[in-house]
């Protein structure tokens, strides 16, 4: 039934205008609207919705993930942005951040300014 609808992603945030900023000012995401109910990016054709909330807690696991060309380019762009990479015991994680999955899929986490877990996958 919506095999042929497009998919819109929510992100929960609590200061939408830091988030806003982060979106489009780090990540380069372009705004297509703003209200006091979200601000809309679009998401290389998908409409990404950061929507303002009280409170969270950030989910342990990935939210919102990118399918990257060349990630050891994006994550050096993305650190050049202030972004840091996260770490996680048990996983042989290169300089960058960057771990090989044993399908050969290199994946690298970072955060947004709630805490939200993002992911570049290059496959």
């Amino acid at each position: 039934m919506l095999a042929n609808s497009q998919l819109i992603g929510f992100v929960a945030t609590t200061d939408l205008a830091r988030s806003r900023a982060f979106y489009s000012e780090v990540l380069g995401l372009p705004i297509v609207e703003e209200s006091p109910f979200a601000c809309v990016f679009d998401a290389h054709g998908t409409m990404l919705r950061l929507t303002p909330v009280a409170e969270m807690s950030p989910a342990p696991y990935t939210v919102l993930g990118w399918a990257v060309q060349d990630i050891v380019a994006a994550t050096s762009e993305l650190s050049s942005r202030g972004v840091c990479f996260s770490r996680y015991d048990g996983m042989e994680q290169d300089e960058s951040g960057i771990w090989t999955a044993p399908g050969g899929a290199k994946i690298a986490w970072f955060t947004d300014p709630d805490r939200n877990t993002l992911s570049l996958t290059q496959f």
